[in-house]
């Protein structure tokens, strides 16, 4: 008997995910029960809160799983979310299964075990396809699977978790990552990636393309001189003048040159490749483990913002930080930040430019963090960016004001309190008198926006018209008036006369027998829509079409003829002023779904002709295929190629507990 699943959940025509009981089976097992009749899966209902529907009974299934191929390498008590080298992977292995011509026919499941941390992982890779590769907003991608629950991804602490991310956070991140230009699949080199991530290769990873996180490069022989030399002016400092400590480290700059050659691998690697690489600046934010002087000499500026490991930075440090930061990156530079991971305080001022610069959110900066170096970001350093963000964003809008500002040269505007004017002197008595001087007047640009503001017309009211009544003879001078009435707008609290109308009666009685009946337009309108419909002849009311239904009076006649003659005449109707159009905005254009399986008129972000017209958008997933997934055979379909492992410079002093 084939094993239950949870209902698939639908991402498109042809992609699923569902999970199993942990343990779950292997995808062998799987296909070849899915071939037997029977054993199709249920799909969940698109309809919000539908119960769950059975597919079509021929269709054929095809299982595949990540989950002992993708694993993720945890620090301590962190188990995700999965980094972007295992990102990348997974979409070029669900796109090369889709490409397949031997499952050409066949629906595709990603499935898990139920296990709370391979299902969000799991979860997340599909959700990101479904963003990345076939360009759905992050609310489209989530959808699928937004009524199921998942465990949240946490950091990489020791103690409980307080400060918890879930998959929506990773798909925000990442969106909002790619609309400002900070994560292009295409210029991403995954064999770089997990190379240089390694702690025997120098530790870092590119966080955007203006920034680089990197552990901190060790020096020993240099750590070991410095000792020495620390202790042996010690001893001396006491009888000694100060001249004397100042002077004798400069003596290291000399054998500079010959510390160089004995520099460990990873920070050989490290100047030879942020040489080359455009780094213009080298941010220390931990204590001295080797000689700044060492990156200087290779023409790249170091700068020194030491904070506690595992504390949040000062304003001042956040201040300096993004001030220097955002001058290189201007002039076209790369910024390299380390601590003594790269992670805890590497990641805070980080993700504080991204808040000050793309306008991401705490949780968004974080998550799409932990996806590029996973890691980043540890324990109270959470809560912290979660406080800060906001100030962060109003620090960011000043400084877009007086950037603009400067641009034209001219001050920030400040509104002047009036002050009242001094007392007046009587020539001839002396004696002080109150004047009667109006107040000083404001600076110019109020005046100039008190007038542009008078010069704004009001918006268009909405219009109220005494009750009417119909008369199947109506002539066209009674629609004429009609229409001359409907372009004037009565005063406030004002009706205007009513006219004298004839109703429709039976034979033999006048209309002044006859209890008028008042209708509204909307309703007139479909009486004569009937009529016509009888008649078999097209009618047409002069002077009523498309109007809006008017709001009978209440009042009575005497009283509305005093209320009109005392009443001045009625202003015309101002038109409304033109609407300026919109700038246009920065996120995608969204457009209605054409597959069937979907009820939402949003569904994918960018047109499947769009796609079409710029096919070397996806080219890094059939570019890269050989190096990542191994070509199908007749027993399955393609899969994955061994995943490197890395070793981590993270160490128990790098968590607060």
């Amino acid at each position: 008997m084939a094993p239950k699943c949870d209902p698939l959940c639908q991402f498109s025509d042809r992609l699923f995910f569902t999970t199993f009981p942990h343990p779950a089976p292997s995808s062998q097992v799987l296909n070849k029960l899915a071939s037997e009749p029977g054993n199709q899966p249920r799909v969940r209902a698109r309809p919000k809160a539908g119960p769950s529907i059975s597919p079509d009974d021929n269709a054929a299934y095809h299982y595949f799983t990540i989950d002992n191929e993708l694993l993720y390498l945890s620090f301590f008590q962190d188990w995700g979310p999965l980094n972007i080298a295992m990102v990348y992977k997974a979409c070029i292995l669900i796109h090369e299964l889709l490409e397949d011509k031997e499952l050409a026919s066949h629906r595709l499941v990603l499935y898990s075990s139920n296990d709370p941390r391979r299902k969000a992982n799991a979860a997340l890779l599909m959700a990101l396809y479904s963003m990345i590769v076939q360009r759905r907003a992050p609310w489209e991608a989530f959808r699928p699977i937004a009524e199921l629950e998942f465990m949240p991804f946490r950091d990489a602490g020791r103690g409980p978790s307080d400060f918890n991310l879930n998959i929506q956070d990773c798909l925000w991140g990442i969106w909002k990552a790619m609309q400002n230009g900070l994560c292009d699949m295409n210029e991403f080199n995954v064999e770089d990636y997990e190379f240089y991530e390694k702690v025997e290769n120098g530790d870092w990873n590119w966080l955007t393309p203006n920034f680089i996180a990197f552990a901190s490069p060790v020096d020993p022989t240099w750590i070991k001189k410095e000792k020495e030399i620390k202790d042996t002016l010690r001893p001396a400092a006491a009888t000694s003048t100060p001249t004397r400590a100042t002077s004798a480290p400069s003596s290291l700059g000399s054998s500079n040159l010959a510390l160089q050659r004995k520099l460990p691998v990873p920070f050989l690697n490290c100047l030879d490749y942020f040489e080359k690489r455009n780094i213009k600046l080298v941010v220390r934010l931990n204590t001295e483990l080797y000689d700044r002087e060492t990156f200087l000499d290779r023409g790249i500026d170091h700068l020194e913002l030491y904070f506690d490991d595992g504390t949040n930075p000062t304003d001042e440090i956040v201040r300096t930080f993004i001030d220097v930061a955002d001058r290189v990156i201007e002039a076209g530079g790369v910024v390299a930040v380390h601590c003594k991971a790269g992670l805890g305080r590497t990641g805070t001022l980080i993700g504080a430019y991204l808040i000050w610069k793309y306008g991401f959110t705490a949780n968004e900066a974080i998550a799409f963090m932990r996806i590029v170096r996973p890691g980043s970001v540890v324990g109270p350093q959470q809560q912290y960016m979660y406080l800060k963000q906001l100030e962060w964003t109003k620090w960011a809008a000043v400084d877009e004001l007086r950037k603009s500002q400067t641009a034209t040269m001219e001050p920030i505007p400040t509104v002047v309190t009036p002050a009242t004017p001094p007392a007046e002197t009587d020539e001839e008595t002396g004696v002080q008198t109150k004047t009667s001087l109006p107040p000083v007047t404001p600076s110019r640009h109020v005046a100039a926006a008190q007038a542009k503001a008078r010069m704004i017309l009001p918006p268009g009211q909405p219009r109220k018209s005494p009750g009417r009544m119909m008369d199947d003879d109506t002539d066209a001078e009674e629609d004429d008036e009609d229409a001359e009435m409907d372009d004037i707008v009565p005063a406030l609290d004002v009706v205007p006369p009513p006219r004298p109308r004839r109703s429709r009666g039976a034979k033999g009685i006048t209309s002044s027998e006859q209890r008028p009946t008042r209708v509204t337009r909307s309703t007139a309108g479909a009486a004569a829509i009937r009529n016509a419909g009888n008649s078999g002849t097209p009618s047409k009311l002069p002077g009523h079409a498309n109007k809006i239904p008017r709001l009978a009076t209440t009042r009575s006649t005497a009283a509305a003829k005093a209320a009109a003659a005392l009443a001045p005449p009625a202003p015309t109707r101002r038109k409304n002023p033109p609407v300026s159009p919109a700038p246009p905005s920065r996120l995608p254009t969204l457009v209605p779904s054409k597959r069937p399986h979907h009820t939402s008129s949003l569904s994918e972000v960018v047109n499947a002709a769009a796609i079409k017209a710029d096919p070397k958008a996806d080219a890094w997933m059939t570019n890269n295929t050989a190096a990542v997934v191994v070509p199908g055979s007749k027993s399955g379909g393609p899969g994955l190629r061994s995943v490197r492992r890395r070793r981590s410079s993270f160490s128990a002093a790098d968590v607060v507990a």
